[in-house]
């Protein structure tokens, strides 16, 4: 989910993230990854760009992931197959602060081959770079702070501002969502208002989303009593990604007709786990 929302932000705030990344605000177009091979590797974090000049491959992760390096390599022998005179930049951005060694490694290296490509560790990132375009300010409650409940609340400010209704929602949601993978949802409810969410392109995602998961699970049945664990089953998965981007009890009460009681319990068990 938080890698769907880092994609999401990349695709449609390329400016912004050209000016973070490459350090200057390259026109960038969205590349699709069978432009570089008809079976590409299956990442959903992988986002591809494209100037003239330039490609950039960039992945944001949540957790450590293995198989990286070797994904480095792979598509930039891809990258260069389809356009060899082009520079290809390539930069795994990893979200949550963890002590795996994983989160260091930027090479691939086999025999006589040694590729080499970028890391970010958002929680070494100065907060200040984040603050400065709408499209990077999901990232501050990240980066190297030790009051990210005050930073959400500089970003939510930040937010406040923003005249145009449709990419103020946007990046409230998203801000909120990152926001849960190191503060309490009860704490990111109080900052950000669920109303200017609900009306963001990324709730109704979560909310699609949710209904085409319990809609497959009941028609998979083939039954009555499947296609109602079907319509219960969309109703919690909804219930699960609206409370992961901090909506409160009452209002998920409502759009997923569940009770009060088992939002509840499906918010205990996501602390638990």
């Amino acid at each position: 989910m938080y890698d769907n929302i880092c994609k999401f932000i990349a695709e449609n705030y390329k400016d912004d993230l050209a000016t973070w990344l490459l350090g200057s605000p390259i026109k960038l177009t969205k590349l699709s990854p069978t432009e570089l091979s008809n079976e590409p590797i299956r990442a959903d974090s992988l986002i591809l760009l494209q100037s003239n000049e330039l490609v950039l491959h960039s992945e944001f992760q949540t957790d450590p992931d293995k198989d990286i390096p070797f994904r480095m390599l792979d598509y930039r022998i891809r990258g260069y197959r389809r356009f060899p005179d082009k520079e290809m930049r390539q930069i795994v951005v990893y979200l949550r602060k963890t002590e795996s060694e994983l989160v260091y490694q930027n090479r691939f290296t086999l025999s006589d081959t040694n590729h080499k490509f970028e890391v970010i560790r958002l929680w070494e990132q100065p907060t200040e770079q984040f603050m400065t375009l709408p499209g990077l300010l999901p990232f501050a409650v990240l980066s190297q702070t030790k009051e990210p409940t005050m930073v959400l609340n500089e970003v939510a400010k930040a937010v406040e501002a923003i005249t145009d209704q449709r990419l103020q929602r946007n990046i409230a949601a998203a801000s909120s969502v990152l926001a849960g993978l190191i503060l309490e949802k009860e704490v990111i409810s109080k900052i950000f208002r669920s109303e200017i969410m609900r009306e963001s392109v990324i709730y109704q995602n979560i909310l699609e989303e949710g209904k085409a998961k319990g809609k497959a699970e009941g028609k998979a049945e083939g039954k009555a009593e499947g296609k109602a664990e079907g319509k219960a089953e969309t109703a919690r998965n909804v219930a699960v990604n609206l409370l992961k981007i901090g909506m409160s009890l009452e209002q998920i009460s409502q759009v997923t007709e569940l009770s009060i009681e088992q939002v509840q319990t499906l918010q205990q068990e996501i602390q638990t786990s």
